[in-house]
């Protein structure tokens, strides 16, 4: 069998943040929820179980918590960042996909959510 490449994923991720277009939402704050999968195309992993194939799901975390205290009125603005830091960390992801979503939009309605999705590959 040959492994041509892994994703890993962080689901479900919970954050306050202070991301928005309007003053107060950036004042305030609010709770975001990320989604995020990482491709990668080293699978030495798999036969040594050492973490020197893979990638840290706890270092990925840290890069997204990091990004994530940086006020931005656009989600697509830190959808971007974390982008870019993950791919300066880590040479060996090939592919990004996140998913942000602001969990309580100020826009009145119940239950509703807004979210911004980047793919993007080296």
């Amino acid at each position: 069998m040959q492994i041509e490449r892994y994703t890993i994923e962080l689901r479900d991720v919970h954050l306050f943040a202070h991301h928005g277009v309007m003053p107060q939402e950036r004042e305030i704050g609010a709770w975001f929820t990320i989604d995020i999968a990482l491709e990668i195309n080293d699978s030495s992993c798999s036969e040594s179980d050492l973490i020197e194939g893979t990638l840290s799901y706890a270092d990925v975390y840290d890069i997204l918590c990091r990004e994530m205290k940086q006020p931005s009125a656009l989600l697509e603005n830190v959808c971007n960042r974390i982008s870019k830091r993950l791919y300066e960390n880590f040479e060996q992801i090939t592919a990004i996909k996140i998913t942000l979503c602001k969990d309580t939009p100020p826009m009145g309605g119940d239950r509703l959510k807004a979210a911004v999705t980047l793919s993007s590959r080296r």
